[in-house]
């Protein structure tokens, strides 16, 4: 007989989101086909140096609009363990709350010299670090007035897997409205970016998002 595992629960979505979400159990993969998976990630995987600042589209160019941050972190397994050698790619709004992005629509003012594109790789202690500009809210649903908080997108992959998160950020007025904090309960603390001073960066700000993979204190991905 199959082995079943939990069922995902569907609460207040925002577009697609609950086209996309199982209606029926998990099922667990036997053993042997996970033994038989091959990784679709480079084994050594790579970025510029420069990608790790999204607040200027290529050095040397004008930085901006908006609030420079710093966000910096680590990657560990259930076990505490450091994940060497992944890959995160970050994308996030502008300081206007729009993504640059041909499906959005919202209207709001594009800002020339912010793409909102970056990608880091952990070093050996599982450690990262990008800067960025602090993203603005938007009007998700405006059929009934609901507003998705300030937030960043993180992908993480390694290995065999890819896993997708959103830092949030504390204090923000729409964060106890937004499905996927209402979803997450009590652990939605785990994906809010806790703030430290930078005094010593060119950046205003920083927060330290740390991304557990697995586990009872697991990071909630999508």
């Amino acid at each position: 007989m199959d082995k079943q595992g939990r069922l995902l629960e569907i609460g207040p979505t925002d577009n697609t989101s609950d086209q996309r979400t199982p209606r029926q159990r998990l099922r667990l993969i036997p053993e042997a086909a996970r033994a038989s998976f091959v990784s679709f990630a480079p084994a050594r995987a790579m970025s510029r140096q420069h990608e790790a600042d999204m607040t200027r589209i290529a050095p040397g160019r004008p930085r901006a609009k908006g609030q420079p941050i710093e966000v910096t972190g680590t990657l560990r397994s259930e076990t505490g363990r450091p994940v060497a050698g992944a890959m995160l790619e970050i994308w996030n709004a502008n300081t206007f709350g729009r993504y640059t992005h041909s499906e959005d629509h919202s209207g709001l003012p594009l800002d020339p010299n912010f793409l909102g594109l970056g990608r880091v790789v952990t070093d050996e202690a599982g450690r990262y670090s990008f800067w960025t500009i602090s993203p603005g809210a938007y009007l998700a649903r405006p059929d009934i007035g609901r507003w998705r908080p300030k937030h960043i997108h993180v992908s993480v992959t390694g290995g065999s897997s890819r896993l997708i998160t959103q830092m949030y950020f504390p204090g923000d007025e729409n964060n106890a409205s937004d499905p996927m904090a209402i979803l997450m309960g009590d652990a939605f603390e785990r994906n809010i970016g806790q703030p430290y001073e930078t005094p010593d960066s060119d950046v205003e700000l920083g927060y330290r998002f740390d991304v557990v993979v697995g586990g009872r204190n697991a990071t909630f991905f999508e």
